[in-house]
């Protein structure tokens, strides 16, 4: 399965483009749709590098979640690739999420497991409470 249009939006809509080189929440070098891998202080791109490194971002995540998912929804894969996709793929394997969903896939608290990863570096941030209720209601939507 692939993130579809609606997935790939909602990762841009909380990704946003940026040109330059800048540092996350998190403290690490970040350019394009969040692309970290391999970014300097001071690298620049332009829209077109930006959609080819999402786009090669996003296989990662897609294998994790193929992987780890198999039989869910497309609007299910797009949420959970969205989260892997912010996460890391490391951390959604350790999920209590991911151990939720493979429990039961329909299972409620999974919208609350979203909901737990709000923080950046200990801190609660408003950005990543509105980007878990959007990922929550596309799971469940």
């Amino acid at each position: 399965m692939r993130t579809s249009q609606t997935g790939i939006n909602l990762i841009k809509s909380f990704e946003s483009l940026r040109l330059e080189a800048y540092r996350c929440p998190a403290g690490i070098w970040t350019i394009g749709y969040g692309h970290t891998a391999g970014v300097r202080r001071g690298d620049r791109i332009d829209g077109q590098k930006a959609e080819q490194l999402l786009a090669e971002d996003l296989r990662k995540f897609e294998d994790t979640v193929n992987r780890e998912c198999p039989g869910v929804n497309q609007n299910q894969f797009d949420a959970l690739v969205s989260f892997t996709f912010n996460i890391g793929s490391g951390n959604f394997l350790k999920s209590t999420l991911l151990k939720c969903v493979k429990a039961n896939s329909q299972n409620l608290n999974i919208r609350y497991e979203f909901s737990r990863w709000n923080k950046s570096n200990g801190t609660v941030l408003a950005g990543l409470i509105r980007r878990r209720k959007a990922e929550a209601d596309l799971y469940f939507s």
